[in-house]
């Protein structure tokens, strides 16, 4: 794997250099709180000598129900996207749902990310491609790891082999999602770096009839798991005032518990890449 290809600013995706947390609500409910977000997790990351990258979506388009929040849309989102990524001096993710949202999205974003549901569909990788930045395709809930070639492989020819591919845990039963931790190594192998999505793989889709459940406790011991196995980089959800979030409040983690959870990351991090202290 070519590290420098994985470049954000001065640092680079790759977990044998130091971690890279991909962190910040699901939705950008206001520019107020993204601002806090980003500005909180900067510090906790800065301290530690951890990458960051601030995660927030302009629009949820897979949401259970056709009456949830969906953000402010693409042309306010990322205004705020910006401006939280000069103010707070940080690199940016958002996801897109349709190939012509991925143009403007790239201007703001340092990382585009594909949702796990549409890791398949053909133009929208094309789209995000083009765009020239990093790709994070999410893993579907149904595919195999080794599957993922095929995704990445839709990037690469048209143009941009900036991939990374990323595990959110794979439907078993309903309601219910599973991780196999193997798949870290399977698509790691494929030659990209590989993230962990500790918050969405402790989801419980549909679980609570019209939105989508889930159980943050269980989301350390896995990202503590995936770190042992070895990852180029962690994607933590994280609220102020998760019960009060307006979308994946149950799996996201408050913001004043960040710290301590990066610390026990971090930790297995280090003694699986052999990185003795911090930068």
């Amino acid at each position: 794997m070519n590290a420098e290809k994985y470049r954000i600013g001065d640092f680079v995706v790759d977990g044998a250099q130091g971690l890279t947390l991909i962190a910040g609500p699901c939705s950008l409910e206001s520019e107020p709180l993204g601002m806090e977000v980003a500005l909180a997790m900067r510090e906790v990351c800065l301290a530690r000598g951890v990458n960051y990258v601030f995660k927030a979506s302009f629009d949820k388009a897979n949401r259970t129900s056709i009456n949830s929040w969906r953000g402010p849309g693409l042309e306010m989102g990322l205004a705020m996207l910006a401006d939280i990524k000069e103010r707070a001096g940080v690199p940016i993710l958002t996801d897109v749902h349709e190939p012509h949202q991925a143009e403007p999205a790239g201007r703001v974003a340092d990382v585009i990310q594909i949702p796990a549901f549409l890791c398949r569909q053909t133009d929208l990788l094309a789209a995000a491609a083009r765009t020239g930045r990093i790709v994070n395709i999410k893993k579907a809930q149904f595919l195999a790891p080794e599957d993922m070639r095929n995704a990445a492989a839709k990037c690469e020819e048209s143009g941009n082999g900036r991939v990374m591919l990323c595990e959110r845990g794979t439907v078993m039963g309903y309601h219910r999602l599973v991780v196999d931790m193997t798949s870290l190594v399977v698509m790691r192998g494929l030659g990209f770096p590989v993230v962990f999505d500790a918050t969405h793989s402790v989801q419980r889709p549909g679980g609570m009839g019209d939105a989508s459940g889930g159980d943050r406790e269980m989301a350390l011991p896995l990202a503590r798991a995936a770190a042992a196995v070895g990852i180029d980089a962690l994607f933590v959800e994280t609220h102020p005032d998760p019960k009060n979030a307006k979308s994946d409040g149950p799996n996201m983690i408050p913001l004043g518990e960040m710290g301590a959870f990066i610390d026990q990351v971090l930790a297995m991090h280090r003694v699986r890449w052999g990185i003795e202290c911090c930068r």
